[in-house]
């Protein structure tokens, strides 16, 4: 097996870390110093540098003005971008771009797509649900509207030629918690469910009549908007309707998450090296105690762990390979490890820097709470655990 990547993806790394060398995490105010939100943007300055070497249209098609590469691409820059808290749209603009380039309307798609690469607009989702605790899919409703279109087949004339059709456009009602980004986003995209119980994904410019954000702040104290939709119409090429669409836009972004963790955590047990090997106690680098040395290993361990399951589930959607399970149960074995893994990297990170570590002049802190909010994106690890039960009960192995 070859677990190497191709000379594109590593070009695309050695971009990055350009990029994000630049970038102090501590460029924001401390969230334990500030209340409400720690700034009112996105890090504009690091936005354009990024769409300047082109990594916002890493995965968009040449046709698009894209490099064309994958999902695996893509999480190789959030990783490191975690590294240094970027404070960016990355995961979410790249993510929904390449749900509308595989599955959505060309003709969005080449209006959209080119300006998303170059940095003149912000793509967000909403993938929360209403509570953060039951599917997103089914905290919007999407219903047909269309001349006479009584039966919501799009045809206006009151037949039944097929279910949920939206011929002429669609209505859309509900509520999507905890967005981020949503305040300077320029379209928000938002899962649905149709009248005929059909998971679909709409694309609604932020402006459009109806829509309201309200201000949320996240743990690691960044914006977030509750975003409410009354009775807000959007075209018939707005809404993608393809199968799978909403599922795999799912697993793209909670692999996505899992790096953003793997990034976070590898950067933070960096830290703790540095800072265990140069704080001595009796004359010795606390490093060499065996104590110390035991839990920096298992947090070694933990990143490692992080770190295989995140390709595989990479790979899975990158690939569409098959498996004994469908792709989701190699996403939530990922996010499983990363949830649990990045909490005790932290954790641990945080009692071997003693009381240095909780001092708000140090970033220490700020990974902390990056951690958290990590951890409990797009499910904890016990609600991947649940699903990941439910996939073997239905694909029971050997």
């Amino acid at each position: 097996m070859d677990f190497t990547f191709t000379e594109e993806q590593q070009a695309a790394v050695e971009a990055a870390r350009a990029v994000f060398s630049d970038v102090a995490p501590d460029r924001a105010p401390s969230p334990a110093l500030t209340r409400g939100a720690v700034a009112e943007d996105i890090d504009r300055r690091l936005w354009h540098e990024l769409a300047r070497t082109d990594l916002l249209g890493l995965t968009l098609s040449p046709d698009h003005g894209g490099a064309g590469l994958d999902p695996i691409a893509l999480c190789l820059v959030l990783r490191e971008s975690a590294r240094v808290l970027a404070r960016v749209p990355l995961l979410e603009s790249c993510a929904v771009a390449m749900a509308l380039q595989r599955y959505g309307d060309r003709t969005l798609a080449a209006e959209l797509l080119p300006r998303a690469g170059r940095g003149e607009l912000i793509l967000t989702i909403g993938a929360n649900g209403r509570t953060g605790h039951d599917p997103a899919e089914l905290a919007i409703s999407a219903k047909p509207y269309g001349d006479g279109d009584e039966d919501g087949d799009g045809d206006g004339d009151g037949g039944d030629d097929g279910p949920d059709d939206g011929g002429s456009g669609w209505v859309l009602d509900g509520v999507q918690t905890a967005v981020p980004w949503a305040q300077v986003a320029d379209w928000i995209a938002v899962p649905a469910h149709t009248t005929g119980g059909r998971q679909v994904l709409a694309l609604v410019p932020r402006t459009r009549d109806g829509v309201t954000l309200a201000d949320q702040v996240s743990t690691n104290g960044e914006r977030l908007a509750e975003v409410r939709l009354e009775a807000v119409r959007v075209e018939a090429r707005e809404l993608i309707a393809a199968a799978g669409c909403w599922d795999w836009l799912r697993s793209l972004l909670t692999t996505g998450t899992c790096a953003l963790a793997l990034g976070l955590g590898e950067r933070v047990l960096a830290m703790t090296a540095d800072y265990t090997g140069k704080r001595e106690q009796f004359g010795f680098p606390v490093a060499t105690f065996q104590a110390v040395a035991i839990q920096a290993a298992d947090r070694y361990i933990d990143l490692r762990a992080m770190e295989a399951t995140l390709w595989q589930a990479a790979w899975r959607i990158s690939t569409g390979s098959g498996g004994p399970l469908p792709a989701a149960g190699d996403v939530a074995v990922a996010k499983i490890w990363a949830s649990d893994g990045v909490r005790r990297v932290v954790q641990t990170a945080q009692h071997l820097h003693g009381g240095f570590g909780a001092d708000t002049d140090y970033p220490l802190h700020r990974y902390h709470a990056w951690a958290k909010q990590i951890e409990l994106s797009l499910g904890p690890a016990a609600a991947h655990e649940e699903a990941l039960g439910d996939l073997l009960a239905a694909h029971p192995l050997g």
